[in-house]
């Protein structure tokens, strides 16, 4: 059930086309078919087995043609897998080819067309309803069906069919056992008994989801997409241009496909057949219009199919109106007015606009349809995906997230050649689909809300590809936005704006939601949209004259109790007292100071490290977690053997695998350093700070990475509440500066690039 929400504004919902009522449910039943033998009540679907199988995997559908048994799908078995993912079908199922179903089985009868579509115990009338308007464009009908394809010549028990998926079209490989009780196919069928087509798409499309439980509720602009690769416009028929019949004149004359569906008054209440012969919450496919003459005026007719293959609209213009007579013979000939029961129906323009509330356009190109003229558009496709506690920051009702969502450039280079728009103008259209929650439907996945806004990038930063902080959205109104977020697979909409620099940012309505998307970007002329994506790099301080270490605690006594050696030095001998007693603290600048600071160090760093003047990991170890754990403002579970292990072969330079003086005070003050960031970012004082703001915190440390790194330091450092502690932010740093350092180090070149033999990849793993 599609969900409608606008930023800061409650959601509403709208109908979903459903199943027809009653279907069978896959639930759990105890009730056993009469004179069933089946001890838990329960039957298992079963194959014939007159057929030897072979199961072969990535191979091209000729190849797999070649073979001389009948083929079985080993992705895609004929059993209950293939069918439910949910629960068990409580009633028995048969898989059968088509030979053991009927005599003289056919592909196609007499070319494919809408009537071979009758809807099965399966609640997928939005497919049927795309299928029944593919028919209508050979040219695309047989881009997704492939000829050649026969139950008499070369036949193998192998079909195969092609969608268009996510931006590519993809070949589906499928058997043609399907699914039978007592001899008849269970979902979509033909109205020839012996013609298999649109049983066999069905399957197809439900092993590209998955299953067939995962085909049940859509919508039927998926489906329409799928087919096709076009892009999908949505009409509220109350709203609609008032010119809205002329559109969809020039969408049936473009051969774009179209369907249309009644919102339901009570919500879930689904497929409720109306006194007029429609049904609410149903999709219906639109299959022509026409004007015609009756009775001295015009009358505009509107072509509906219902999937079902039968109930009909009962109103003025159907099939049995008793009004017919009054037409002349020619037009009713051009109409092919006939009275069947096949669920096709003309109805008026005015009955249409009144019972109908929304229309769903597939347009094979985004030109637009109320232009008069044809355009060729430009389209650039980016993939992109939400991860949560990185870049899944939600809608802009979400401020101190949003900014983290994934940004994408769009240069609009040339205004649209448009000579009576006085406005320095470009068209474009954007659509964002999120990408396999109907295929990960058995994981518990279901579409999420989404949407997107659209933002002017100013004039300095242009050409400047870094990624847009919290602070610009903040102070930074949206030139344009979807008009909605709504949970449907594709969010579309066109826009006109002058030419200049915009950023697009696609996001889930609520933060913290998880999944991938591609973001379709349109338009007239030359554009060029890309991922906001930072050049992987770190800041390298200027060399300068080696000054003097200092000491960074804030007083000479706070020294020892800091490093956790106010009472004993580690198992290494008692803290002198009259070190204990002193307390003077020294003033910088002075060149005596510096040294007696200096010294007041190495007297501390000797305690924990004992004569011969190095610490190993388990005494880091031991003085990180005595100097963390005083500080109650920092949350965490203690540094590990494992990480001290990396800082000392970060700051080991002779190889010892320990620390001596000078090395271990670098260290220390990289920590200093790195504490301050952590402080700085942790606003609620909880000792930890939030995953998304983990992007500004490596930035400030001075390491400047890409998208994806960012999600590996969420998915790597951040705990189940996506916040990140403070060993586990040292850590990530240490590992940052470890694999920089390294990098660099074989990058003699400078030029970024790095080739490694074996010994050397195996010593740069360890080195980071």
């Amino acid at each position: 059930m599609p969900t409608v929400i606008s930023p800061s504004v409650a959601p509403r919902t709208a109908a979903e086309p459903r199943s027809p009522g009653p279907v069978p449910h896959p639930a759990q039943s105890k009730a056993t078919e009469a004179g069933g033998g089946n001890p838990s009540g329960i039957y298992s679907a079963i194959i014939s087995r007159n057929f030897p199988i072979i199961g072969v995997k990535e191979k091209t559908f000729e190849q797999l043609h070649e073979k001389k048994v009948l083929y079985v799908d080993p992705e895609f078995p004929p059993d209950e897998t293939s069918l439910f993912y949910s629960q068990k079908f409580p009633i028995q199922f048969v898989w059968k080819r088509p030979p053991e179903i009927c005599e003289n089985p056919r592909f196609i009868i007499g070319g494919a067309n809408r009537t071979d579509i009758c809807q099965g115990d399966l609640g997928d009338c939005w497919f049927l309803a795309a299928i029944a308007c593919l028919t209508l464009n050979q040219r695309l009908l047989f881009r997704v069906i492939p000829h050649d394809q026969s139950f008499i010549e070369n036949y193998a028990g192998i079909f195969h069919f092609q969608f268009w998926r996510y931006g590519e079209w993809v070949d589906v490989i499928i058997d043609d056992c399907l699914p039978t009780y007592n001899n008849q196919l269970v979902f979509t069928k033909s109205n020839h008994r012996n013609e298999f087509w649109s049983a066999l798409l069905e399957k197809a499309y439900a092993k590209l989801h998955g299953s067939y439980e995962a085909l049940k509720g859509g919508n039927t602009t998926e489906a329409m997409e799928d087919f096709t690769g076009g892009v999908t416009e949505f009409f509220e028929i109350r709203d609609a241009p008032s010119d809205m019949y002329k559109i969809m004149k020039k969408a049936i004359e473009r051969g774009s496909l179209m369907g249309c569906s009644i919102d339901t008054i009570v919500p879930f209440q689904y497929e409720t057949r109306m006194a007029c012969g429609l049904v609410r919450g149903h999709a219906y496919s639109v299959t022509g219009l026409e004007e015609v003459l009756f009775k001295g005026e015009k009358v505009k007719l509107v072509r509906l199919r219902n999937p079902w293959g039968q109930v009909e609209w009962n109103g003025a213009w159907s099939d049995g109106w008793k009004d017919w007579s009054f037409v002349d013979k020619d037009e009713k000939a051009h109409l092919q007015h006939q009275v069947t029961e096949d669920g096709e129906f003309w109805m008026s323009y005015e009955d249409f606009i009144y019972h109908f509330t929304k229309l769903e356009i597939c347009n094979l190109t985004a030109d637009a349809l109320e232009s008069d003229k044809l355009q060729t558009w430009t389209v650039s496709v980016n993939e992109g995906r939400w991860v949560r506690g990185c870049s899944a920051g939600g809608c802009r009702n979400f401020p101190d997230t949003f900014w983290t969502n994934p940004q994408y450039r769009l240069k609009l280079l040339e205004e649209d050649d448009d000579p009576d728009d006085s406005e320095v103008i470009c068209s474009f259209l954007v659509a964002l689909m999120q990408k396999n929650r109907r295929k990960d439907r058995k994981l518990g996945a279901n579409l999420f809300t989404i949407g997107f806004a659209i933002y002017e990038v100013p004039k300095e930063m242009h050409g400047n590809k870094q990624h847009l902080q919290k602070d610009f959205f903040l102070y930074n109104a949206s030139k344009a936005r979807s008009k909605t977020y709504i949970n449907m697979r594709e969010v579309s909409q066109r826009f006109r704006l002058p030419p200049s620099e915009y950023v697009i940012v696609p996001s889930t309505y609520e933060p913290h939601q998880e999944g991938e998307f591609i973001l379709r970007v349109f338009s007239e002329k030359r554009n060029l949209s890309e991922e906001v994506e930072n050049t992987i790099s770190v800041d390298r301080p200027l060399k300068k004259k080696k000054t003097k270490p200092i000491i960074f605690v804030s007083d000479r006594a706070n020294s020892n109790k800091e490093l956790g050696v106010d009472q004993e030095s580690e198992g290494k001998g008692k803290t002198s007292p009259d070190k204990q007693e002193q307390s003077a603290q020294p003033q910088p600048g002075s060149s005596d100071q510096e040294s007696e600071q200096q010294q007041q160090f190495r007297n501390i760093f000797k305690q924990i490290a004992g004569d011969d003047m190095e610490i190993c990991a388990d005494e880091l170890k031991k003085v990180l977690n005595t100097v963390v754990n005083k500080h109650k403002d920092l949350k965490t579970h203690g540094f590990t053997l494992e990480s001290c292990r990396s800082m000392i072969a970060l700051m080991d330079t002779d190889g010892s695998g320990k620390l001596n003086l000078q090395e271990f005070h670098h260290l220390w003050n990289k920590i200093k350093a790195w504490q301050k960031i952590f402080k700085h970012y942790d606003t609620d004082q909880s000792g930890t700070i939030n995953s998304y703001e983990m992007r500004n915190a490596v930035n400030d440390a001075g390491f400047h990475l890409n998208n994806q790194l960012y999600d590996i330091i969420t998915m790597r450092y951040a705990d189940k509440h996506m916040n990140i502690d403070f060993d586990s932010f040292i850590c990530c740093f240490v590992r940052l500066e470890g694999m920089f350092r390294a990098f660099h180090a074989f990058d003699k070149d400078g030029d970024g690039i790095i080739k490694l033999n074996v010994l050397e990849w195996l010593q740069l793993t360890m080195y980071a």
